[in-house]
């Protein structure tokens, strides 16, 4: 099974674009990161920018819309991501809840952690699956993914 493991810090959607957390924060994580990559749970991980160098795509009235950051509207917005391959859900939230963002320790309010599980092309019924076989590039590259 695959999760994708979101961090939403609190405040990002506020984050000036230079925005970057302290050495401290980063330390901890990336401990954190090599505990997952050491136990062959990771994937891949990425940080983001804030919202405020981001831009959003909208279509309305048949015109396309550029909004660059940002974003009035947003209540919480994306920090980071982590893809774990893992045995459970049970699994995934215990790596979860390991996250120095959601520690005892961490002042309140650092982050909140979603956990979403990946969908995989068997998820899909056999009409679905022969749409995607019909893209033989697009489909290696999901084939290509561990656990598929």
């Amino acid at each position: 099974m695959r999760f994708m493991m979101l961090m939403i810090p609190t405040g990002y959607e506020k984050a000036q674009p230079q925005a970057a957390p302290p050495p401290e924060a980063i330390e901890m994580m990336m401990k954190y990161n090599d505990s997952l990559r050491k136990a062959g749970v990771l994937l891949s991980l990425d940080g983001l920018h804030p919202p405020a160098k981001g831009v959003r795509l909208s279509r309305a009235g048949g015109k396309l819309k550029v909004t660059d950051g940002p974003f009035a509207e947003t209540k919480e917005a994306l920090g980071g991501y982590w893809i774990l391959q893992v045995k459970s859900k049970e699994e995934a939230i215990e790596w979860a809840s390991r996250c120095p963002a959601v520690q005892p320790y961490a002042p309140d309010g650092v982050a909140t952690i979603e956990l979403r599980q990946l969908q995989e092309l068997t998820d899909f019924s056999p009409d679905a699956q022969k749409v995607v076989e019909k893209y033989p590039e697009l489909a290696k590259l999901a084939a290509n993914q561990p656990g598929r």
